[in-house]
């Protein structure tokens, strides 16, 4: 697969709706050629769980100049275009992204959108692979990656298991 959007979001507490932040990898003929990061003030006034500030890092005051998910997603929505979503484990980025726009009556699109983490599950056994998650194969990989639940860092990581695997 040479062309797709590999996207990832991080959010606020255990609601699908409460993105905090958006990272995303544009990929055409195979090479990285844009990049997007942006913090997302989530609606309503959500809490940030000490969890999920413990994992990211993103705290209220971070976002509370932050746009909105429905301001911040026309930027993204221009970059994805026609291309097809990557996620490292679709399921939950899927989810979320699905839910902020139901939650801001905003339609959306259908984007097709593959999973790196569920594909190197069917490709690599578990005799070689302690754990699929992100840090993990793109050690297997030999993809350097750090800064894990940085949206942006674990885009790029998803975007270059993508253009490995898939």
């Amino acid at each position: 697969m040479e062309n797709f959007v590999a996207i990832d979001v991080e959010t606020a507490n255990s609601e699908p709706t409460s993105i905090c932040a958006i990272g995303a990898v544009k990929v055409i003929d195979g090479c990285i050629v844009d990049r997007f990061y942006e913090l997302v003030k989530p609606e309503p006034e959500y809490y940030f769980r000490h969890f999920t500030l413990n994992i990211h890092g993103i705290g209220r005051k971070d976002t509370e100049n932050a746009r909105v998910f429905s301001e911040v997603w026309r930027d993204v929505d221009r970059l994805i275009g026609k291309l097809p979503l990557v996620a490292h484990n679709k399921a939950f980025d899927e989810r979320c992204i699905r839910a902020a726009h139901r939650a801001y009556g905003m339609d959306y699109p259908g984007y097709p959108f593959l999973c790196t983490y569920q594909t190197a599950r069917r490709k690599f056994p578990k005799t070689l692979l302690s754990s699929y998650s992100l840090p993990y194969v793109c050690e297997f990989l030999g993809i350097p990656f750090n800064n894990h639940h940085d949206a942006l860092a674990d885009a790029e990581g998803c975007a270059k298991i993508a253009m490995t695997i898939l």
